[in-house]
């Protein structure tokens, strides 16, 4: 399925971001129902974390089979059948910037860094996910589970405060000479279950293209979740991070240990 011409448009959005969305399709039914999932976040090609036995669980709402294997993040990180309702993807988009992207104002680089597929460089491991709804058409959600050792994580977490009240009138970020703008960076009140979160809204905007974003960001020892949210179907609508993804994701972090 196609993801809407206006999203794709728009840069410095995590790149699993785009991968979430197989089912974010400008052909919705006239039911108004999320349309039957594919594309590389629902297909079980290989390599996209998805298998047809797990994409039947997933419709089905049984569970996933606890993961063992890999190391502690990639325990602690969604997989395909954890979150009924959704599609769940390992593999980024290769059209969307990668890497850590650089802000024009040195106060608002922890918020460019929560952009990217990268994280800060304190950041001793990374495990990133691409999140699909099936039930609202075109919400996807970038999810990114970081190791840090917990003085890292607790100023990770001090900085992005600080960064939000900085950074309120906007700035421009550039990742692979690709450059574009947050505008109306804004605190948004969002309950988690971690040791202490930061969440806020912003537009992000690259050329005659923007759309609303929503971020979480939870601290839970030494781990860092960030969760980024938007409609790919209508970019210019609020979107929110799902608080059943938040809570799933947080309850596999404390499960990992």
């Amino acid at each position: 399925m196609r993801i809407t011409a206006r999203a794709t448009t728009v840069a410095l959005l995590p790149a699993l971001l785009f991968a979430a969305v197989g089912c974010g399709s400008t052909d919705t039914p006239a039911t108004g129902k999320a349309p039957a999932p594919s594309g590389s976040a629902a297909s079980g090609a290989p390599g996209t974390g998805t298998s047809a036995g797990a994409s039947a669980g997933a419709a089905s709402g049984a569970p996933a089979a606890p993961k063992t294997g890999g190391t502690k993040l990639e325990r602690a990180s969604l997989e395909q059948g954890d979150l009924p309702g959704y599609q769940i993807s390992s593999q980024a988009n290769p059209n969307a910037p990668h890497g850590q992207p650089q802000a024009d104002k040195k106060a608002c680089q922890p918020l460019a860094d929560a952009m990217g597929d990268k994280p800060d460089p304190a950041a001793r491991e990374s495990v990133n996910r691409g999140i699909g709804s099936q039930r609202q058409v075109g919400l996807a959600v970038a999810a990114t589970v970081s190791s840090y050792s917990e003085s890292d994580a607790k100023r990770l977490v001090s900085r992005l405060r600080q960064a939000i009240t900085a950074c309120g009138g906007g700035f421009s970020a550039t990742i692979e000479k690709q450059t574009g703008s947050y505008k109306d960076v804004k605190a948004a009140a969002y309950k988690t279950g971690g040791d202490e979160s930061v969440s806020w809204t912003t537009t992000a905007v690259a050329g005659d293209a923007s759309a609303q974003v929503h971020l979480v960001v939870v601290r839970q020892g030494s781990t860092v979740v960030r969760l980024t949210a938007l409609n790919v179907a209508a970019a210019g609508q609020k979107a929110q991070v799902p608080q059943e993804v938040a809570d799933k994701q947080l309850e596999k972090v404390k499960r990992a240990g």
